[in-house]
């Protein structure tokens, strides 16, 4: 017996690669820095930003160190995978805050490799091999949130 899955309307056409690129973003974050995930992107095809909220302002070395460690994780060629999982179900390492209160009560969760787990509604890539080069365009500081504002370009 097949059940049909019923899941939110998404409301947006992501570019796959951009999108697949913010859970390595967010990941590397988390990670780094201890934060949570952005809570405010914009994620378009030819460049995109996150805010992140953080005690203090990263180095110029840590930046290159965020983008260094997004372009290693694309260079391990991830597969990114997605499976379905009731509310009651979902793995511990998923953060659910940013779940809207009308979210349906089964969830797909995309996982890039081992890397990053979370619920996600959107379009992504089958393997990061697929994304490009990430890079940094710039940043800025203020009142603790970190606004990173980046782009892909293609491989070399």
């Amino acid at each position: 017996m097949n059940m049909e899955i019923i899941l939110n309307e998404h409301n947006k056409a992501e570019y796959p690669p951009m999108h697949t690129v913010e859970h390595i973003l967010n990941q590397t974050m988390i990670r780094m820095f201890g934060c949570e995930r952005s809570k405010n992107s914009h994620i378009e095809r030819k460049k995109s930003k996150c805010d992140y909220t953080l005690q203090q302002e990263p180095s110029n070395e840590q930046i290159k160190e965020i983008e260094d460690k997004v372009n290693e994780i694309i260079d391990l060629h991830l597969p990114v995978t997605a499976f379905f999982v009731t509310k009651d179900n979902v793995p511990p390492e998923v953060d659910l805050s940013k779940l809207p209160e009308d979210a349906s009560n089964t969830l797909r969760i995309v996982k890039v490799g081992d890397y990053d787990t979370c619920a996600c509604i959107g379009t992504h890539v089958e393997n990061t091999s697929e994304i490009g080069r990430f890079k940094i365009l710039n940043t800025d500081y203020s009142e603790g949130r970190l606004r990173l504002r980046f782009k892909l370009e293609a491989n070399s």
